[in-house]
């Protein structure tokens, strides 16, 4: 292996390393944040529908 075939590899173990990295911190971190605050935000716009169906009944 010369010196170009030996940085290719480590410019692709590089990406592919930091790919795998940004997989595992979306996986963990963002979707969970994602689907929480989507949890949260459904939750109050029911809440303020329901309140304003109280008030105009």
């Amino acid at each position: 292996m010369d010196l170009s075939q030996f940085l290719g590899f480590l410019l692709f173990m590089g990406v592919f390393t930091m790919g795998f990295w940004l997989l595992i911190f979306a996986l963990t971190f963002i979707v969970p944040y994602w689907l929480i605050g989507s949890f949260i935000e459904n939750r109050k716009l029911k809440k303020e529908a329901k309140r304003i169906a109280a008030a105009d009944a």
